[in-house]
């Protein structure tokens, strides 16, 4: 089972500019032997969340190896042809070390920002996706979409990775795993996505028809994760931030169709998370490779969880040698 470490980007006025503790933790994780480094996005957020893409790139700076992943980015509000070469040119800068991964978006607010409105985040989104795989296999794309179009265009230089680096795309409800399954490579879950829930949405995200330049259908989970000697120094370390990032969660999604799920209480969490000592985590990461899961990426440290505590529980993953 491949690990990905996803590396919260809060920010404050005591870290700015500098990301000293992701890429500590980054560089602890390719040691350790995680697959990826994985970062989401976030916008209007205070006190502050650093932009992904070029925290991305930041890191790929200080790494050598660990394969560098966003889950996701909100493909609608980006123009196509910035996003696709900015995204080659990481894969360029790191080796080839890219994996791109999207989702729709759900705040009003944030699409506000950019200019898009969410009604048109589905069109959006396929248009982006398909301009931005053209771009970066085709020695030169003509395209005219609803809201893009390129004569004659093409990327210099394209990607490092043959033919592309491979495309995730997150959501939870049957159009999103069709899409995905048509136009990119794996289905990234929510962090909440119940265990009962997954084995049937991984059954149907595998049925339905992968398009003509799909890399493949693999999956990769998301999960809260903390190892520790004992499953109660875990609980210890990880319930009080967790708690306060779900609380947060439920404001933030309060226009999001899974918002009620962020008001649940420990053990509803930890039913669904990858908690505990390092043979209950070693359990339950044998669980997610039964049903399916090719991958797992862990949140290991929420917002006020001191770093050494997210250190030792990167550390203890490592051990696990999964």
């Amino acid at each position: 089972m491949r690990l990905g470490l996803y590396v919260n980007l809060y920010a404050d006025k005591a870290d700015r500019p500098r990301l000293a503790d992701a890429v500590e933790q980054v560089r602890l994780a390719e040691q350790a032997g995680f697959a990826w480094v994985v970062l989401g996005e976030r916008h209007l957020h205070r006190p502050g969340y650093h932009e992904a893409l070029t925290s991305l790139a930041y890191l790929a700076a200080h790494t050598e190896r660990i394969g560098l992943a966003t889950a996701g980015l909100i493909a609608p509000v980006y123009q196509p042809v910035w996003l696709a070469e900015t995204l080659a040119h990481i894969d360029v800068l790191s080796g080839g070390r890219l994996t791109a991964g999207f989702v729709l978006g759900y705040r009003p607010e944030e699409f506000a920002l950019f200019g898009t409105r969410p009604e048109q985040r589905v069109p959006r989104f396929e248009e982006c996706l398909e301009l931005l795989t053209r771009l970066w296999t085709e020695d030169e794309v003509t395209f005219e979409g609803r809201w893009t179009r390129v004569d004659g265009a093409y990327l210099s230089p394209r990607p490092v990775q043959d033919p592309r680096p491979r495309i995730w795309n997150g959501g939870r409800v049957p159009a999103a795993l069709e899409r995905t399954a048509r136009m990119c490579d794996g289905w990234t879950t929510s962090f909440n996505e119940t265990d009962e829930e997954l084995p049937g949405k991984i059954r149907a995200y595998r049925s339905y028809p992968q398009g003509p330049a799909s890399l493949g259908a693999e999956v990769i989970v998301c999960r809260e994760g903390y190892a520790a000697a004992t499953t109660q120094r875990a609980r210890a370390a990880l319930e009080r931030p967790l708690r306060g990032l779900y609380d947060a969660y439920g404001d933030w999604k309060r226009t999001s169709a899974d918002a009620a799920r962020y008001a649940q209480q420990w053990d509803d969490i930890a039913a669904r998370s990858v908690i505990g000592s390092p043979g209950e985590c070693r359990e339950r990461i044998g669980r997610y490779a039964e049903m399916g899961a090719d991958g797992l990426v862990l949140r290991v440290q929420p917002p006020g969880m001191a770093q050494a505590d997210a250190l030792r529980a990167i550390e203890a993953f490592g051990d696990l040698g999964v």
